[in-house]
């Protein structure tokens, strides 16, 4: 018997019609990716260039002044959380953000592009 992978098992099988189909199979049952993989590399390629060119190294360096909890690790970071701190000024609003890297990751990536599938992507372009 061929191994089931689970995840998002119930709503691809919901979707699967071989009569008439509502996505093709190659779009359906392909590999489980982040959400913003899904709109391709370039976009987040463009958010981390926008972040590198609105964050000088300046406000960088004092990252930690500024975002003593949870300081940012990347310009990246820094720029996201400026915008996030920017529409919701109480300091709970912060405690409302579950962490954006998986807990079980080691990367601080807030795009996600460290893990290990966008190193294999990286490869194959």
């Amino acid at each position: 018997m061929e191994k089931v992978k689970w995840r998002k098992y119930i709503l691809r099988k919901a979707f699967e019609d071989k009569e008439n189909p509502y996505l093709p199979e190659e779009i359906l049952w392909r590999q489980k990716e982040q959400f913003s993989d899904g709109v391709g590399y370039g976009w987040i390629d463009t958010l981390i260039k926008t972040a590198s060119s609105r964050i000088t190294d300046q406000m960088f360096e004092q990252r930690a002044e500024i975002f003593p909890i949870d300081t940012p690790t990347t310009k990246e970071a820094y720029y996201y959380r400026q915008i996030f701190e920017g529409l919701f000024h109480h300091p709970y609003s912060r405690k409302t953000v579950s962490a954006w890297i998986p807990k079980w990751g080691k990367s601080k990536d807030p795009s996600g592009r460290a893990q290990k599938i966008h190193a294999q992507h990286d490869e194959q372009k």
